[in-house]
């Protein structure tokens, strides 16, 4: 009963997944568009074959930067939001500060981490960390937000410290939070890592795209697009993995709605 749900509940993305699909393929039968302008499907799936041993090459780099990136932002994010919920006048302080870095554009700040750090990895990892902190930071002060004022109550009656409310109470709170955030962070990881290649660099996915954008080769162009979609959504589903491996009782608290 349960498998026959998943995959009803499945079927109408695998439908519309598969209609973008047919209706991609037929605009390039038909000459809708011009082939060298949009590659038809059959081409971008060669491509993707024929470079994939290129591209897990190039994806290592960038998966490594979007890994130490992505660190130094759940970092940066978890010392941030528990010192503002901690301290009411540094969440009035800095949080406006954080708001307004997200109205930065990604690429008007990437030339300036290259001219300052140069063309290594380290301007790579600071976009990825500066692109990623933010969704973690604001889920966790929501969740710390969350926690019950009586439970918290409670436990200063029975003589708990700061820190044991905080372990026990604020920060099982926050975790349904943190993995939502986190899941967004972790593709805009990859996303990070590949924009900040663009500007300069020797390997990773976004110096494959430059060199095969300015060679006209499109096919190879969609399929590492193809490519980073694919991991984007690993790295997604490896998180949502995480949660259900970090907070067991949320299964058992969906078996107890739906009965």
């Amino acid at each position: 009963m349960k498998r026959s749900q998943s995959i009803t509940n499945k079927l109408p993305a695998v439908c519309s997944v598969a209609l973008l699909l047919a209706l991609w393929h037929f605009a390039c039968r038909l000459e809708w568009v011009p082939g060298f302008m949009l590659p038809s499907p059959e081409a971008v799936l060669r491509a993707l074959v024929g470079d994939f041993p290129l591209l897990l090459s190039h994806a290592r780099v960038t998966l490594l930067e979007a890994a130490y990136g992505l660190l130094c932002g759940i970092t940066v994010a978890f010392v941030a939001a528990t010192l503002m919920d901690r301290f009411p006048v540094l969440y009035r302080a800095l949080y406006p500060i954080i708001i307004v870095t997200q109205t930065i554009p990604t690429i008007a700040i990437a030339p300036l981490l290259v001219l300052w750090m140069g063309f290594e990895t380290a301007p790579k990892v600071t976009l990825v960390a500066l692109t990623t902190f933010f969704p973690i930071t604001i889920g966790l002060l929501d969740g710390y937000g969350s926690a019950s004022r009586e439970a918290a109550d409670l436990l200063r009656c029975m003589g708990a410290s700061r820190v044991q409310i905080f372990r026990h109470l604020k920060l099982p709170a926050a975790l349904s939070h943190f993995f939502s955030g986190l899941r967004v962070s972790a593709s805009y990881a990859v996303v990070g890592a590949v924009v900040s290649e663009w500007l300069g660099g020797f390997e990773g996915l976004g110096v494959y795209m430059t060199r095969v954008r300015k060679a006209y080769a499109f096919d190879k162009m969609f399929a590492v697009i193809v490519f980073i979609t694919a991991v984007s959504l690993l790295l997604m589903a490896a998180v949502a993995l995480l949660r259900r491996l970090a907070m067991p009782w949320e299964a058992y608290e969906k078996v107890e709605r739906k009965d």
